[in-house]
């Protein structure tokens, strides 16, 4: 199951992907956490000390390796080159299980605090001007197409703030999206934003509270999200104590039970695999169309297969 954590700058997104991360991990699940964020700390809210390097390539650093094992011997797709974010699987597409051995997973995943942890890249000076950071994002849209993740195994992805995810067909690549929001009118405002475009595509989005301190911030969630809150987390001391680089103890109990909840409602999922790819195929035509027809001169439209099956079928010989 995929998990998105959204939210406004500054509402604990990465935290909570952090803390989610980890419970799955010590749990004994299969998990892949992703640094989704423009801002590069889900490495750190692990638990990477500040003398400690992140070893481990960044996803964007190799995307054309990346493209070029994904493409297969999919006839469709006539180079690496011609590969864009949101190109879809087809029949000779090769598909990845989650923490497969092969060249996406081996070369770029890193533990940090027991949780198998990938990278975008940080947006630095080089790309000022001449690219956005959907450009590195790029590389987790296409690990998400490709991916046949099972019951049990879990992607966590912390994405960037604000809407942005929007400007791609990234987020309907989840399973769920969970919305961090504080209880302040900017903490629900990105709600409004992502309740409105995920509503169109019948995207699940379970908002959960942050910083909650009392009953004042809950009354103040649930009047302005509504039947959408699903749980909440209080202010964590164990959690500050932590940013200070003073580890002791444990989470919260009721913080402990909030990360449980949000297991127990992406659990609940039923994973649609038709209606993933036929998101997938939708969002390529937009692209294709909007622009990256122009930018590779070639009609992508071509690169839908409409015989191929996303799912677990696909992984089957008899597939390819």
């Amino acid at each position: 199951m995929r998990a998105a954590f959204v939210g406004k700058g500054g509402s604990g997104k990465t935290t909570l992907s952090a803390l989610f991360s980890r419970r799955l991990a010590h749990s004994g699940a299969p998990v892949v956490a992703i640094d989704g964020d423009i801002n590069q700390h889900l490495a750190h809210a692990l638990g990477l000390g500040d003398h400690e390097t992140f070893a481990a390539p960044p996803l964007s650093a190799r995307l054309g390796e990346i493209k070029a094992h994904l493409r297969g011997s999919n006839p469709r797709i006539t180079s690496p080159e011609a590969m864009i974010k949101t190109t879809p699987p087809g029949r000779g597409s090769r598909l990845l299980r989650l923490l497969g051995d092969d060249p996406v997973h081996t070369p770029h995943l890193q533990r940090v605090g027991g949780v198998p942890l990938m990278v975008t890249g940080e947006f630095d000076e080089s790309d000022l001007g001449v690219a956005c950071y959907h450009s590195k994002l790029g590389a987790v849209e296409l690990y998400l197409n490709h991916l046949v993740d099972g019951p049990g195994e879990y992607v966590v992805v912390d994405m960037t703030a604000g809407a942005d995810a929007f400007a791609s067909g990234l987020f309907t690549r989840f399973d769920m999206t969970f919305l961090v929001a504080e209880p302040t009118r900017k903490g629900v405002s990105v709600y409004r934003q992502y309740r409105d475009h995920a509503r169109e595509f019948g995207i699940p989005i379970a908002v959960i509270g942050n910083k909650v301190t009392g009953e004042d911030d809950l009354l103040f969630l649930k009047e302005h999200v509504g039947d959408d809150l699903l749980t909440y987390v209080r202010h964590s001391s164990w959690v500050r104590a932590q940013e200070q680089g003073r580890p002791h103890g444990d989470l919260e109990p009721h913080n402990i039970h909030a990360l449980r909840h949000m297991r127990t409602a992406l659990d609940a999922r039923t994973k649609d695999w038709t209606a993933f790819q036929e998101h997938a195929v939708a969002f390529h035509l937009r692209n294709a169309a909007a622009w990256a027809d122009r930018a590779t001169g070639t009609d992508l439209s071509a690169q839908i297969d409409p015989d191929f099956r996303h799912g677990p079928t696909a992984l089957e010989p008899s597939a390819d």
